[in-house]
């Protein structure tokens, strides 16, 4: 082999490695800074649940989760999670959580209709967070206040990799913004949502979108939302429909408008109700999940997760998310010098 392709090789596995290293780090200091702000406990997390109690999150409702049939249980089929959105507000329940408290979990899930690209990948890796809260907090306030307690927490853990890799330099703003889906509408009436969500961004470069799945006045919504667990119908305090949203952050190396969670006060009973009928799915009542929470079994929380290689991709700098996670992609890509993506 030459000698300038054998040190190529050996540049490119110690970046590899270097990347490794700060993906631990980055993973383990937000995750621990996460958990304190929010008042979390470190629980475990389910890689399948049972098909047909609801449990498993079916995202916008079209997404087709990966089904298996379990040979202990009589050829029961199970289902790989999409998120655990449900069984985490389950888990509250079962463990007994006092307001104020909640769990964190380290979610690995598979999504095989995810449209392949720079930023999504059938594999997700996430953050996994649920929190009980009293009823006089399902409103606004508590919603930014959980956001600003999370943006706190991404600000800390830029500062640490600063100080342990000083190439990464600190490009995250003082404050996240806060503005409803509506608004950017009226803002910005002549762009789609994706265009909008870069515009707001680029601006403010940290932004928290309120309103994530009710119509708008264009008569569509900012965004898709299942309609069983964040309340997105609730008319909040300054009039608009919607107790959820997204964090997005301005990616100054893509440069494009970068989402890392997605977040929310979750549904209540009249929220539920009022959702299934609007996404015309009345009859996910008899699942057992549904039926819990309309029984009044089920605190109220919010919750939401954050994409763990999402997070790292924005904080290393990277242009693509295969270069922070082990997936699967297309053939044309394995060799792809400017990646470098991780591939089974």
């Amino acid at each position: 082999m030459l000698p300038e392709i054998t040190q190529a090789i050996k540049t490119i596995s110690s970046d590899i490695l270097r990347t490794e290293e700060a993906i631990f780090y980055i993973k383990e200091t937000f995750g621990k800074r996460l958990a304190a702000n929010l008042n979390l406990v470190n629980v475990s997390a389910p890689i399948a649940v049972l098909d047909g109690t609801g449990i498993n999150d079916d995202l916008n409702g079209v997404e087709r989760p990966v089904t298996f049939p379990v040979k202990g249980l009589t050829e029961q089929k199970a289902v790989i999670v999409q998120s655990l959105a449900k069984w985490k507000r389950v888990r509250l329940k079962e463990f007994g959580f006092e307001a104020g408290k909640g769990l964190l979990t380290d979610m690995r899930a598979l999504r095989p209709d995810e449209d392949l690209s720079p930023i999504h990948s059938i594999y997700v890796d996430q953050w996994d967070w649920e929190k009980h809260i009293l009823k006089d907090q399902r409103n606004l306030k508590y919603l930014k206040h959980t956001v600003e307690s999370i943006y706190e927490a991404l600000k800390a853990t830029e500062m640490k990799i600063f100080e342990r890799y000083p190439e990464f330099m600190p490009v995250l703003p003082e404050k996240i913004y806060f503005i409803h889906a509506e608004e950017l509408l009226k803002e910005y009436p002549d762009l789609n949502p994706k265009q909008r969500e870069n515009e707001i961004a680029k601006i403010f470069g940290a932004v928290f979108i309120i309103g994530i799945g009710a119509s708008l006045s264009n008569g569509q919504p900012h965004d898709g939302r299942a309609p069983d667990y964040d309340d997105w119908s609730t008319i909040n305090e300054e009039g608009y429909y919607g107790l959820n949203g997204d964090i997005i952050l301005w990616n100054p190396v893509i440069e494009r408008a970068f989402e890392i969670s997605s977040m929310g006060i979750r549904v209540d009973v009249e929220s539920m109700e009022k959702q299934l009928e609007t996404r015309g799915c009345p009859d996910r009542k008899k699942l057992l999940f549904h039926s819990m929470l309309l029984n009044n079994e089920l605190p109220l929380s919010i919750g939401g997760g954050i994409g763990q290689s999402r997070v790292c991709m924005f904080f290393l700098r990277k242009r693509h998310i295969g270069e922070v996670q082990s997936s699967i992609w297309p053939e044309s890509l394995r060799d792809h010098s400017v990646h470098r993506l991780r591939m089974l």
